[in-house]
């Protein structure tokens, strides 16, 4: 059994305190939050111990999980690496390409596990969607969406400051997912408007890949809740792959064969959303002593992406991005 202390008391903080708490390797060792109201409830709710010093409980524990907002991630994290603990960080790694870089370098040089919380990967929906490009299905081309209905609940979430910019929110789960799917970004164009809220909150890109294949994506902040919100079609030699949300799924295999179609609706949704998953390949990866499934590599690219898309929307111009293959190209 290894002890693991929550940074940050928010909803995120609270799914993997539960999920964690229901792993018999895992002990909860406790909880810091800069509000102390609410890290005194969260203590309460898990029985476990508050601490007002960060520094204090991760010197207390073998690993820790970072669910504090975006742009409060790099701190702790650096924090937790310096003291050779193990590091569960919230999406995104970091809210630009320069402090990516330091985590991904202090990764480098440590004998820790550091995993990123892209939770899609571990959904149900999208994992049967990569089975079928592994074995059967190769995609061509591909349109993305990734839509949030607005900006005022929870407030900070149209505060610039705390976000890193929309794109840091749910949509670099999108950006994540593609790169998964089908592989390496060589290129991008991206045009974004301010049209409702005081940052760019419309975008629209086009996505190159090395292996020759593309994609548009789309993504609004205001766009009402109406259902899907995310959704992938991937386009082969006579076949498609169409997903909404992480609920439903049809895969048409071909002129005059039979449509597959999943339905993962009524699992739970820390199962149906991939947070069950990724906490337990985290411990696993903790106790084995391997590589985690979603590395700091990972989490640098799906920065490097988002940036990518304000650099272009911003000068006008495609952005290349660079073949690296290793952490130190970087």
């Amino acid at each position: 059994m290894f002890s693991v202390g929550i940074i940050g008391a928010g909803h995120m903080g609270k799914l993997h305190a539960e999920l964690l708490s229901r792993d018999e390797r895992v002990k909860l060792s406790g909880i810091y939050d800069i509000a102390s109201d609410k890290s005194s409830k969260f203590a309460k709710k898990f029985s476990i111990k508050k601490y007002d010093d960060i520094d204090a409980l991760i010197d207390d524990s073998d690993a820790v999980f970072i669910t504090t907002p975006n742009a409060f991630h790099v701190k702790p994290v650096i924090k937790a690496l310096d003291s050779d603990v193990h590091v569960f960080s919230e999406k995104p790694m970091a809210t630009s390409l320069d402090d990516a870089k330091k985590i991904l370098n202090k990764v480098e040089r440590k004998d820790v596990v550091y995993q990123v919380g892209h939770n899609r990967r571990f959904a149900p929906l999208y994992k049967y969607v990569k089975s079928l490009i592994d074995k059967e299905f190769h995609p061509y081309v591909a349109h993305v969406k990734m839509n949030r209905g607005e900006l005022q609940e929870p407030r900070w979430v149209a505060n610039h400051k705390i976000t890193g910019g929309f794109l840091y929110e749910s949509t670099i789960h999108l950006l994540d997912i593609i790169r998964w799917l089908m592989g390496e970004v060589s290129e991008l164009y991206c045009v974004a408007t301010s049209n409702v809220y005081a940052e760019l909150d419309d975008f629209t890109t086009v996505l190159k890949f090395e292996n020759g294949t593309h994609a548009s994506f789309t993504s609004s902040a205001h766009a009402t809740w109406l259902y899907p919100f995310e959704s992938i079609e991937l386009y082969g030699e006579h076949k498609s792959v169409v997903t909404k949300e992480m609920e439903l799924v049809e895969y048409s295999q071909g002129l005059k064969k039979e449509t597959v179609s999943k339905n993962y609706s009524r699992l739970p949704i820390e199962e149906r959303w991939g947070y069950l998953e990724e906490d337990k390949l985290f411990v696993d990866s903790v106790v084995n002593n391997c590589k985690p499934p979603v590395t700091a590599w990972d989490g640098y690219k799906a920065v490097e992406l988002v940036e990518a898309c304000y650099e272009s929307a911003r000068n006008k111009k495609s952005v290349k991005i660079l073949k690296k293959k290793r952490n130190s190209d970087v």
